[in-house]
């Protein structure tokens, strides 16, 4: 199965550094000192997610999830 999650990358002040949440995968996100290191831990946070979850049994959810902005169009 090929899945394409949709990954937030945004600046966390509390955090200060870059964090990258995946909105279909609960509790997966990652952090990076740049937006692309960020992005790169959250494509291996997806891999561990998605695996814990096959090994678990646990359904995989679809790639639903699309920015506010594709929802005016």
């Amino acid at each position: 199965m090929d899945h394409r999650y949709h990954i937030n990358v945004f600046w966390s002040q509390r955090d200060e550094s870059w964090v990258a949440d995946v909105p279909d995968l609960k509790a997966c996100a990652a952090f990076g000192d740049s937006p692309e290191e960020a992005i790169a831990e959250a494509r291996l946070a997806i891999e561990g997610w998605l695996a814990s979850a096959r090994a678990g049994g646990l359904p995989i959810p679809e790639a639903r999830y699309r920015p506010a902005i594709y929802a005016a169009a």
